[in-house]
């Protein structure tokens, strides 16, 4: 399971504030809270810094950089910025993300192309977004075969078939599930990605919706989320999931963590 922390976003007061302040003791605090709870990838966005955010998105790459052996998934749409965090960015990043949005495609497959980076492949087109698994597959079908032909091997593809509130339909969890093991059995070789939470948006207790989605989405084959890495229970719940998927060959992980103690919630 490829774990990224979703902490270091502007859109969240404390981190914006930091950002504006450049308070390098506070991001990098966060940086190294979620490495150490196990993210693979720190995600960095400023995107609420119009004009200012390729600046502050260089800035953040380097700051959570001095203080985790860890790469960052740089979370903006605007390939000037993408640019600039590449620039001082050490190791393999991750673009989030890529859609099938034409203004969006064209700006950054120059950016992506005939790279070693990895990228999320977002479910969107311009046609808005999309509600059923045959949507979510023509999406990502388009998407895979762009990224392909522009050189971006299979295994750096995270495909996100797209999370939306339950709240609004009823269908939504199903689709997306469904859409998981679709796109990981017909397209052998990438991999799955989500930031799950829009899922419970509006509705109360959104940790328990969370994680009982989150273990729905790993039996049918997910292999990425984009989440908190400090929710305890979030992450006993997802190594106990893998287990149970036959991705833990001997519950090795499972032994492990229990003797690291990641099972004291």
């Amino acid at each position: 399971m490829i774990i990224v922390g979703e902490l270091i976003n502007a859109s969240r007061k404390a981190i914006g504030e930091a950002i504006k302040a450049q308070d390098t003791d506070y991001i990098q605090k966060v940086a190294k809270d979620e490495f150490e709870a196990g993210a693979n990838y720190i995600d960095v966005n400023a995107g609420i810094f119009v004009g200012k955010e390729p600046e502050y998105l260089r800035w953040l790459v380097k700051t959570v950089q001095e203080v985790v052996d860890c790469p960052c998934c740089i979370d903006s749409p605007d390939p000037k910025a993408i640019e600039e965090a590449l620039s001082v960015h050490k190791g393999v990043a991750m673009i989030n993300s890529i859609s099938l949005e034409k203004a969006r495609y064209d700006a950054l497959i120059p950016v992506i192309a005939g790279t070693d980076l990895k990228v999320v492949a977002l479910c969107m087109s311009d046609e808005g977004m999309p509600e059923t698994m045959d949507d979510r597959l023509r999406i990502a079908d388009k998407l895979i075969n762009g990224l392909v032909q522009n050189n971006v091997p299979l295994d750096h593809i995270y495909v996100d078939p797209l999370v939306q509130p339950i709240s609004t339909n009823s269908t939504f969890a199903v689709e997306f599930i469904n859409s998981v093991e679709a796109i990981m059995t017909r397209f052998k070789g990438v991999h799955t990605m989500c930031g799950l939470s829009n899922i419970s948006y509006g509705l109360p207790e959104r940790k328990f919706m969370n994680h009982a989605f989150a273990i729905m989405a790993i039996g049918k084959g997910l292999d990425g989320l984009i989440i908190n890495p400090l929710d305890k229970m979030m992450m006993a719940s997802l190594i106990t999931a893998e287990t149970l998927a036959g991705r833990d060959d001997y519950c090795v992980k499972y032994l492990k963590a229990y003797r690291n103690k990641q099972f004291e919630i």
